[in-house]
């Protein structure tokens, strides 16, 4: 297995060129969740490339479809799918579509339409609890999709059910589609109205692997209640002229773009 920072690194790579040969959007959202799925992919995720319907495995949602590019990197480089295949992403035929597809092997679940991800993951979680199972769920959720009050409903039914198997994660990058998350619908305090709600709370740099891996290996935090990392990230990182920038949520990279997105991450078209 490669180690996190190259699954990372590869992932962006990856991520950027499915997006600019489809001419596509939403890169800047998928750069900002790279270094969450390297350490999940590479390190957390207890998952079986050979046998994707394995029973015991984790289940991982993503909850902010729109950012699939990652995701599909990460299945191609754990051997989920083929990496020639990532050349297909949002073409006419192509199962690796727009947004997150369930038929591809590895994928849990179809989202897209925001606020479904986490009600679903709750579902999940509270099958193996009664079940008697022991695989959890992890749901990577935007920070703009907290706007939708199906989460809320599921931020509440999730420690009433004791649901310690259940992971949020969210890839707090401060800008959604038209705008800034505090200019449209502001989250302060988000660690607070987590806390209220009774999960375990804990906040880190999104982008510092030795957080993220500190934090998703010492999960649950506190027995019977749902644990939520708010990871703090930069919308296009790794990539400077992307970076906290709302073009990048829409925008697709040109040919000059792309090769200068490339260089910074070492790699040569």
């Amino acid at each position: 297995m490669i180690s996190t920072i190259e699954m990372a690194r590869r992932i962006r790579v990856e991520s950027l060129k499915m997006v600019a040969r489809a001419r596509a959007s939403h890169i800047g959202g998928a750069l900002s969740m790279s270094d969450l799925l390297g350490v999940l992919y590479a390190k957390i995720l207890q998952v079986n490339p050979k046998d994707a319907e394995w029973q015991e495995r984790d289940r991982f949602i993503l909850s902010k479809g729109h950012s699939t590019v990652a995701v599909y990197a990460a299945l191609a480089l754990r051997g989920f799918i083929s990496p020639k295949e990532l050349e297909t992403y949002a073409q006419d035929g192509s199962r690796l579509m727009a947004h997150v597809s369930h038929k591809v092997p590895g994928v849990e679940f179809s989202t897209g339409s925001l606020g479904h991800g986490l009600p679903f993951g709750v579902g999940r979680a509270l099958a193996a609890k009664r079940l008697n199972r022991d695989w959890r769920v992890f749901v990577l959720l935007s920070d703009g999709e907290l706007n939708e009050g199906s989460n809320w409903e599921s931020i509440l039914f999730a420690p009433q059910h004791r649901l310690d198997n259940l992971v949020a994660i969210i890839d707090y990058n401060k800008i959604q589609s038209l705008g800034s998350v505090v200019d449209i619908m502001d989250l302060h305090p988000l660690a607070d109205k987590f806390r209220s709600f009774r999960w375990a709370v804990r906040e880190i740099d999104g982008h510092n692997h030795d957080e993220i891996l500190e934090a998703l290996t010492s999960v649950p935090w506190e027995t019977g209640r749902p644990s939520v990392l708010i990871a703090h990230t930069v919308k296009g990182k790794g990539v400077d002229f992307m970076e906290n920038l709302l073009q990048w949520h829409y925008s697709t990279p040109k040919p000059e773009q792309l090769e200068l997105a490339l260089a910074q991450l070492e790699i040569k078209i």
